[in-house]
Parts: C-alpha cells; sequence; structure tokens
C-alpha cells in the first residue's frame, strides 16, 4: 500500500556580512549602530554584550567603552546592562554551564529575537556565545566582534560554534549565520606574540587548498608578518576572511550535511593534538602540525612534490611553529598512537566515509576517502627527526615572547 506524502522545497536565505574597521566602540564610528538599526531602521534596539575576560584584562578600559558607545545613540540602542565578562580560550568550551550563564543573562533582561546578543572576544568566546544565541528564543540576532588573528580571518567569519563534550571538540553545536561580524583591527592590538601569529595558520591553509597566488603573497610578506606590521596582519586577516566566506557562500554546502570538510584541512589530527595536550596547545599551533603531517604524507603518496612540501614547511617554521609535538607519540594501553584515533573521530563528526583533503600542489587540494597509516606514521616521525635536527642547528626568533 502506498502511503501518501506531503511534500515542499523550504528556500531559506542568507546574507552573510562581514565588516571590517577601527575603533569599533568610539562614539565617532556610526558602523556598530548602523548594524545593529539595519533591520528594523525606526526601532530602538537592545543588546546584551559579553565580552573576553581575557581581553577585558588586558584593555580594561573597553567595557566602558562599549557602554559609553551606546549612551551616545540613544534614540537607536540600549545597552541592556553592563557587559558580562566570561572566561576566554579553549577550556572555555568544556563546559554547558558557560552557555546556560549566558542564556540566563537572555532572560534576566529580556533579550527577545528582535534584539541583538554580541559577542566581543576570540574565538572559543565566539563558539559559547554563538552556541547560547543559536539555541536561546530558538534563536536570537548574534554580532561577532572577533579580537585575535585567528577568529578575524577563520573561525569569527565561520557560520559555525559549538562547545567540547565527551573528549571531543565541537560535539554540541549548531550553523547559525551570524546576523554580522565586525572586524576591528585596533582591537588586536593587545595580543601577544604567540596568538598574533596563531591566525597566520589559517591563512596557509585556505591558500595551500585554494589560492597559490595567496600563498605566495604570504611568502613575500613572511618578514613583515614575522614583525607584526599591521599593514601586512591586516592583508592577510582581509584576504584569509574572504576566501573563507566565499567557501561558505558557494561550494553548496554550507551546513556540512555532505562528508567533505575541505577547509578542515589539516585538522583531523589537530583536533586530536589540542585534546591530547589537554588544550595546551593552541589551535593554530596544533594547525600547524596537523597541515605538516597532512604536507608530508601528501608527498609519500606521490601527490605532492617534494619542493612544494618542504617550501610549505619552511614558510611554517619561519613563523616560529613547531612542527612536532610530543602529543603525536602518545599511545594506548596496546601501543597504538592515539592521535590516529583522530581519522575516525573526524569522519564520526560529519558520518558518512571519510573524507580528508590533501594537497597535489599548492593552492590544489583535492579529497581522499582512505588514509595509509604506516605512510602516516612515517611521517610523524619524519616531523620529529625534523625537530631534532632543527633544534640542534636554529633557533627561530621566539617574535618578543611566548
Amino acid at each position: 500500500m502506498t502511503m501518501p506524502v506531503i511534500e515542499r522545497a523550504i528556500d531559506v536565505r542568507f546574507v552573510h556580512r562581514v565588516y571590517f574597521t577601527r575603533k569599533v566602540f568610539d562614539p565617532g564610528n556610526p558602523l556598530l549602530e548602523q548594524v545593529l538599526r539595519h533591520q528594523e531602521p525606526s526601532q530602538r534596539h537592545k543588546a546584551l554584550v559579553v565580552l573576553d575576560e581575557s581581553l577585558h584584562a588586558a584593555q580594561p578600559s573597553l567595557g566602558r567603552a562599549i557602554e559609553r558607545y551606546f549612551s551616545a545613540y540613544p534614540q537607536t540602542l540600549l545597552l541592556a546592562a553592563p557587559p558580562l565578562v566570561i572566561e576566554g580560550g579553549e577550556r572555555a568550551k568544556n563546559f554547558y554551564f558557560r552557555v546556560s550563564e549566558i542564556q540566563s543573562q537572555v532572560e534576566r533582561h529580556g533579550i527577545c529575537r528582535h534584539s541583538y546578543l554580541l559577542a566581543v572576544g576570540g574565538g572559543a568566546v565566539l563558539d559559547v556565545v554563538g552556541l547560547a544565541a543559536a539555541t536561546a528564543h530558538r534563536g536570537l540576532r548574534h554580532v561577532r566582534l572577533p579580537t585575535t588573528t585567528l577568529s578575524q580571518d577563520d573561525s569569527g567569519v565561520g557560520i559555525k560554534n559549538g562547545i567540547n563534550a565527551f573528549g571531543k571538540k565541537n560535539f554540541i553545536g549548531t550553523f547559525s549565520p551570524p546576523f554580522a561580524v565586525i572586524n576591528d583591527f585596533d582591537l588586536l592590538a593587545s595580543l601577544s606574540p604567540r596568538d598574533k601569529r596563531a591566525g597566520y595558520v589559517e591563512a596557509i591553509k585556505v591558500a595551500l587548498i585554494r589560492d597559490r597566488a595567496f600563498f605566495e603573497a604570504i611568502e613575500r610578506d613572511a618578514g613583515a608578518l614575522r614583525a607584526f606590521e599591521p599593514t601586512a596582519i591586516e592583508r592577510l586577516i582581509y584576504r584569509c576572511a574572504e576566501l573563507h566566506i566565499h567557501h561558505i557562500a558557494t561550494a553548496g554546502d554550507p551546513f556540512e550535511f555532505g562528508s567533505a570538510r575541505p577547509l578542515d584541512f589539516g585538522h583531523w589530527s589537530a583536533h586530536k593534538l589540542e585534546q591530547l595536550s589537554e588544550y595546551e596547545l593552541r589551535h593554530g599551533e596544533a594547525v600547524a602540525v596537523g597541515i605538516a603531517l597532512d604536507v608530508l604524507y601528501s608527498r609519500a603518496m606521490g601527490y605532492l612534490e617534494a619542493a612544494s612540501a618542504e617550501r610549505i614547511l619552511t614558510l611554517l617554521e619561519q613563523f616560529g611553529f613547531d612542527l612536532f609535538v610530543n602529543e603525536l607519540l602518545h599511545v594506548n594501553s596496546q601501543g597504538e598512537l592515539l592521535v590516529l584515533e583522530g581519522l575516525e573521530e573526524f569522519r564520526e563528526h560529519l558520518g558518512g566515509q571519510l573524507t580528508v583533503t590533501l594537497l597535489r600542489g599548492i593552492g590544489q587540494g583535492f579529497e581522499v576517502h582512505a588514509m595509509s597509516l604506516p605512510r602516516l606514521i612515517d611521517a610523524i616521525h619524519e616531523l620529529e627527526r625534523r625537530q631534532q635536527r632543527k633544534s640542534r642547528t636554529v633557533v627561530h626568533p621566539c617574535f618578543g615572547g611566548p
């Protein structure tokens, strides 16, 4: 017996806006006010702001600057409460109560679906606040103001958010395009050298799989980027963000219903390494190792020529990244390398078949559905030997501190 069925297509259109500015909380800069009243120009808009604790400590006047900004636009803006300061960093994503804490403030201050929830901070804070925004009232208008190079050129301009659970990175989360993203380059000023260079890795990643000319531009700017020259950093952030947004908008799978995640080149091992280090290893540092591992594997499998592989590894090392970490050699009770469990966790995260992006050349990513474990293990040991040679011969600049 054939059962009746009702079927209709539901088309939903999102407009993804990423703005670039300076001094976003200077009352003389109308950008934020214009963004918040974009949807309903004639109304007064209520907002709740969540501020990264590390940023607040580094720029203690920022909370007051936010309050002054909203006070400067009394006809169109209403700050529901002083900025809510929460812990940042990857550890903040290990506890769901941080999401609940934000949602309780949403309820307390009457933040509705015509109000705004703003997140000002690094990638972890954006993830936590984004999850709270996507689930409170089944979805609030959410504005991201990323404050690290990594979040301004990669995670903060995407449409994903999430927290860690069950020992797995981003196990709980949603796809939820933000109402807007505002990249304020001046908010990068207080970053440590370690955090400033972290975003370089995601730029190298997207250049390797999408844009050879961008990779070559990063090589040309290497000296300026090592010196943290603002104009060079801004060029890198803008082009990296542009490539990420273009992929999300045009590649045909923004919510990852398929099995492929090309923008996660180098990430299958990076996510596992972060977990194995108990998040002492920063995301950018882990991705540098993950890229190096997949570059050597691509070379070993005959996909990538040796000269290109060496060129990629050298650029990563020029920026001060270690391409080997001890977590690569951690084993379970059977003596098996724990990092290799990252392959199955990567597949499981999307379901379907394993899909890993590798390289045929600089700017030429492609996908495989199986990985040779012996070749991966060989690549790990090659990275170990490379690090040992490096430590005996050359100490790379530390960029003025950790």
